[in-house]
């Protein structure tokens, strides 16, 4: 069931993701070469429990990290270890707060030390597409607008687009309806409104979309090796277009 939030409901998500975004810009700093990705996990939870949050991933549908941190070919929902990240890596840490009954979802991809042009242009297409799938985010538009919106500048570049995870609607619970595909055709799926509020969360690979999964169930990594990135705002759709509720501020 999909639901459009009150105007109380869009503020405490908004004060959930202003703490969400401000654990992502303190993470610029953080992550580093020798860094271990359960280092991260544990940066981030005393993070969100340091600002009276709680980080809501913990226990959803039996997950045991407040973070999923997955690097290079990992696509999403990477367990945190004593992975310690080097030179070249990517990492992308996703995760949720829940402030008093506000919630908000955001990854962000980190380059690690000197990465590649290739994966530095990957990166810098994926955050790109993310801010042209928000702005199709309108009263009146289709959900089908976003995912084209990505899916053609994506493709356009060269990489691809993965298929298998998706954006969603957010509130009260992490994953509700709709769900929101960064591919698609425009004008086609579910007309959106205002109160909606969403994730849009591109996952861009060098190479093939196509994955395959880890032994644990949760870790998906791309099929032939590629690099993946992947960046994801909430948001809510108002009269004036989309409002960004996990926004970084330097």
């Amino acid at each position: 069931m999909i639901t459009l939030k009150s105007e109380r409901e869009i503020q405490a998500m908004t004060d959930s993701g202003k703490v969400l975004a401000g654990i992502h810009v303190a993470l610029r700093d953080f992550i580093k070469v020798g860094v271990t990705t359960a280092q991260i996990d544990q940066f981030v939870q005393k993070s969100i429990e340091e600002a009276g949050g709680v980080a809501a991933q913990i226990g959803y549908e039996g997950y045991r990290f407040a973070t999923c941190t997955s690097v290079n070919d990992e696509i999403c929902h990477g367990f945190p270890s004593d992975y310690a990240l080097k030179s070249g890596d990517i990492v992308k840490v996703d995760f949720c707060v829940d402030l008093d009954g506000g919630i908000s979802d955001s990854c962000w991809c980190y380059a690690v030390g000197e990465v590649s042009e290739d994966h530095q242009r990957l990166m810098e297409v994926t955050e790109r597409a993310l801010y042209l799938g928000i702005e199709q985010a309108r009263v009146g538009n289709r959900i089908g607008d976003i995912g084209h919106a990505i899916q053609s500048y994506v493709e356009g570049q060269g990489f691809g687009v993965v298929r298998d995870f998706i954006g969603h609607g957010i509130g009260p619970t992490i994953h509700e309806d709709p769900a929101v595909p960064h591919y698609g055709q425009p004008g086609k799926g579910l007309r959106l409104k205002e109160g909606m509020t969403l994730t849009i969360e591109p996952m861009v690979t060098t190479g093939s979309w196509k994955m395959k999964m880890d032994a644990n169930g949760w870790t998906a990594r791309t099929r032939d090796g590629g690099y993946c990135a992947q960046y994801e705002h909430s948001l809510v759709i108002t009269a004036d277009g989309p409002k960004i509720m996990t926004q970084q501020i330097d």
